[in-house]
Protein backbone atom coordinates (compact mmCIF):
# COMPACT_ATOMS: atom_id res chain seq x y z
CA UNK A 1 0.00 0.00 0.00
CA UNK A 2 1.44 3.39 -0.91
CA UNK A 3 1.10 6.49 1.23
CA UNK A 4 0.51 9.91 -0.22
CA UNK A 5 1.59 13.14 1.38
CA UNK A 6 -1.24 15.63 1.60
CA UNK A 7 -0.82 19.34 1.78
CA UNK A 8 -3.91 21.19 2.80
CA UNK A 9 -4.74 24.82 3.11
CA UNK A 10 -5.57 25.67 6.73
CA UNK A 11 -8.83 27.23 5.55
CA UNK A 12 -9.91 23.82 4.22
CA UNK A 13 -9.85 22.33 7.74
CA UNK A 14 -13.36 22.39 9.27
CA UNK A 15 -13.71 24.72 12.29
CA UNK A 16 -15.15 21.82 14.30
CA UNK A 17 -11.90 19.92 13.76
CA UNK A 18 -9.71 22.91 14.64
CA UNK A 19 -11.75 23.42 17.82
CA UNK A 20 -12.56 19.77 18.62
CA UNK A 21 -11.02 19.92 22.10
CA UNK A 22 -13.29 22.80 23.11
CA UNK A 23 -16.55 21.22 21.87
CA UNK A 24 -18.90 19.81 24.52
CA UNK A 25 -19.37 16.04 24.62
CA UNK A 26 -23.00 16.57 23.59
CA UNK A 27 -22.00 18.23 20.28
CA UNK A 28 -22.23 16.49 16.94
CA UNK A 29 -19.74 16.66 14.08
CA UNK A 30 -20.03 15.76 10.42
CA UNK A 31 -18.00 13.25 8.43
CA UNK A 32 -15.14 15.57 7.30
CA UNK A 33 -14.28 16.12 10.97
CA UNK A 34 -14.26 12.36 11.64
CA UNK A 35 -12.02 11.87 8.59
CA UNK A 36 -9.61 14.47 9.99
CA UNK A 37 -9.62 13.05 13.51
CA UNK A 38 -8.78 9.56 12.32
CA UNK A 39 -6.71 10.62 9.26
CA UNK A 40 -8.69 8.50 6.87
CA UNK A 41 -10.93 8.66 3.83
CA UNK A 42 -14.71 8.69 3.75
CA UNK A 43 -14.76 5.05 2.67
CA UNK A 44 -12.53 4.08 5.59
CA UNK A 45 -14.80 5.93 8.05
CA UNK A 46 -17.72 3.77 6.91
CA UNK A 47 -15.62 0.57 7.02
CA UNK A 48 -14.63 1.44 10.59
CA UNK A 49 -18.30 2.01 11.53
CA UNK A 50 -19.25 -1.32 9.96
CA UNK A 51 -16.60 -3.24 11.89
CA UNK A 52 -17.43 -1.43 15.14
CA UNK A 53 -14.16 0.47 15.60
CA UNK A 54 -16.00 3.80 15.21
CA UNK A 55 -19.31 4.67 16.86
CA UNK A 56 -22.44 4.57 14.76
CA UNK A 57 -23.42 8.05 13.60
CA UNK A 58 -26.81 9.59 14.19
CA UNK A 59 -29.16 10.53 11.42
CA UNK A 60 -30.15 14.12 12.27
CA UNK A 61 -32.29 14.58 9.17
CA UNK A 62 -32.80 12.99 5.79
CA UNK A 63 -29.49 14.36 4.47
CA UNK A 64 -27.51 14.99 7.65
CA UNK A 65 -25.52 12.32 9.49
CA UNK A 66 -23.28 13.23 12.43
CA UNK A 67 -21.18 11.66 15.15
CA UNK A 68 -21.41 12.49 18.84
CA UNK A 69 -18.24 14.21 20.09
CA UNK A 70 -18.30 12.35 23.43
CA UNK A 71 -18.48 8.99 21.64
CA UNK A 72 -15.58 9.98 19.37
CA UNK A 73 -13.48 11.08 22.36
CA UNK A 74 -14.03 7.66 23.98
CA UNK A 75 -12.93 5.97 20.76
CA UNK A 76 -9.83 8.17 20.49
CA UNK A 77 -8.98 7.41 24.13
CA UNK A 78 -9.37 3.68 23.49
CA UNK A 79 -12.22 3.34 25.98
Amino acid sequence: MSHQTCTTDASAIPDALKNFDSLPDSANVRQPVVEGLFSCSAATVWRMVKRGSLPTPRKLSERVTAWNVGDLRKTLAGV
